[in-house]
């Protein structure tokens, strides 16, 4: 492994060989990055990447959204080492190396900046990607993949007439999700969202694999500037001048069949903090199907996870918190029946797992007393306390889902964001109720008492931000039907009008009719071994 400057300041390298041994620091490369090369230097499988650290997207704003003149140049000279350390060529119309552009900044803002994967993909790489694969679905699920992201992220197209594409090409399958598509249905995908690129931008897709790579590194750059991001800066306090870092990594592919995946994982359960490995995966995918909240079903890890793979991230759980002093949230991604770890960092956690979380790794000697003391200091004792329902037999039980977090959240059900921001602002609860979860919704997750989601992971990007909030949160309802036009709900034959109340009962993913009375009790055996702790 190495992480230092290669070509020039702020450009840093990662498990691509011994050279340039030195690290860079957290406020140079990210808390992405600098986590990815201590992963490197203990062995952890971490594909090979380069860093344009945060001094790049400070020099950026700067310039106005345009990057340095001889940025070309630095990137080749840095796709070098990739392309070393892979056996593959970026552009090259035999044996294409494909790129994943990512966010980091020195703070963890999960699900507040951008991604671009499959970066590298055009008329001229992708044959050789097909001969090397030897996979056609692989391939126009990869291609489709990156023309729906590069037009929304990099060419800010509105996402609505793909979203159109992907549903028709559904129906006229008679599928239910794009995983079942064969290559042909995919391929023709790919073909009408190139034309509907073409008609949005005023352009054709861009076909250059450099160019592809220098718009995708300026989209996350400008992403550190957006909505999401700077309301999410301004409620956490962060530093608008940190900036955030760039991380080009070699892709390794989820979606290349029955022996492939991508996953989420959280050492310890980050809504209760038992020590129990906290997992999502879906086979035949890439992460964002995971992290963006719109996958349809996310099913049990156990039922999908080849042996050898759950055995190998188990110990890698142990490792992490060892090395990292603290529960991590990972995610990762298995190729032809390969384990690669894409990131780590410190897991956002409900007030209730922070207790459990400190206590018990100060127990098992991973942290100190004193450390495991400052962890729980600001939290108010009133945080910590365990809500459940104080009883449900005569309640109308609407619907299960996923549980994505603890508590009871009682209040107005509200399908869009804006009016749940303004319902809320008159002091009015309010719970937010989506189709999917998505960041863009943070203003008003921080306003509601809590999330309904009729699709979605336990463990993506907003759920991770709502177990942060202490939201009651359920995702994965799939016996919610959303009637937008007619500002309604329907739980199979039950259907209720926009501000009927409901009640979340998130540890169970149980959603009731009304509100319901709550018992509340502070968890005293945890406080009580917190105070047994040596001093």
């Amino acid at each position: 492994m190495s992480a230092a400057s290669a070509q020039a300041p702020g450009l840093h390298l990662i498990g691509c060989g011994p050279q340039n041994q030195a690290p860079g620091t957290v406020a140079e490369l990210g808390f992405k990055a600098y986590n990815l090369a201590r992963l490197a230097r203990l062995g952890v499988p971490v594909p090979p990447a380069f860093v344009l650290g945060t001094d790049w997207c400070r020099d950026f704003l700067e310039r106005g959204g345009r990057l340095p003149e001889d940025t070309r140049t630095q990137l080749s000279g840095a796709l070098h080492h990739l392309e070393a350390a892979s056996g593959l060529s970026f552009g090259s119309a035999r044996r294409p190396l494909l790129v994943s552009v990512r966010s980091g900044a020195p703070v963890s803002m999960p699900g507040m900046l951008e991604t671009v994967l499959d970066v590298g993909l055009c008329s001229s790489t992708l044959p050789g990607f097909l001969r090397q694969s030897g996979n056609p679905h692989l391939v126009w699920d990869s291609y489709r993949r990156l023309i729906e992201c590069y037009a929304e992220i990099v060419a800010g197209l509105d996402g609505a007439p793909f979203a159109a594409a992907r549903r028709e090409a559904l129906a006229s399958a008679g599928a239910a999700a794009l995983g079942e598509l064969d290559f042909r249905a995919l391929r023709a995908l790919a073909q009408r969202e190139l034309e509907l690129y073409a008609a949005g931008s005023g352009h054709g897709f861009p076909q250059s694999p450099i160019g592809q790579l220098e718009g995708a590194i300026a989209a996350v750059f400008r992403s550190w500037d957006g909505a999401k991001a700077r309301f999410y800066r301004e409620a956490h306090g962060i530093d608008a001048a940190l900036g955030t870092a760039v991380t080009v990594q070699r892709m390794v592919f989820g979606n290349g069949g029955g022996t492939s995946g991508a996953g989420v994982g959280f050492t310890r359960n980050p809504a209760t903090g038992r020590a129990e490995l906290y997992l999502d995966y879906v086979a035949n995918a890439q992460g964002e199907d995971v992290v963006s909240g719109r996958t349809e079903v996310i099913r049990s890890a156990a039922d999908e996870l080849p042996e050898h793979i759950a055995e190998e991230l188990a110990e890698l759980s142990t490792l992490l918190e060892r090395e990292f002093g603290d529960a991590q949230e990972f995610e990762f991604t298995v190729e032809n029946d390969e384990l690669f770890v894409l990131q780590t960092r410190d897991a956002k956690r409900t007030p209730l797992a922070a207790l459990r979380i400190a206590v018990e790794l100060a127990e098992s000697g991973i942290i100190t007393a004193a450390q495991a003391r400052e962890r729980v200091a600001k939290l108010a004792p009133e945080q910590l306390d365990v809500v459940e329902l104080a009883g449900t037999e005569s309640a109308e039980l609407l619907a299960t889902g996923v549980s994505a977090g603890v508590g009871v959240a009682t209040g107005a059900a509200v399908c869009d964001a804006a009016r749940a921001i303004e319902r809320a602002r008159t002091g009015e609860p309010v719970i937010l109720v989506r189709e999917d979860i998505a960041t863009s919704d943070i203003a008003a997750l921080e306003a509601a008492a809590g999330l309904l989601a009729a699709r979605g992971a336990r463990t993506a990007h907003a759920a991770v931000v709502a177990r942060q909030l202490g939201k009651a949160c359920i995702v994965g309802c799939t016996g919610l039907e959303i009637e937008s036009d007619r500002r309604a709900l329907r739980f199979g034959s039950r259907r209720l009008m926009e501000g009927e109340v409901l009640t979340l009962e998130a540890a169970m993913g149980r959603v009731y009719a009304g509100a319901l009375a709550v018992a509340r009790h502070r968890p005293e055996d945890l406080l009580a071994r917190l105070a047994k702790l040596p001093a």
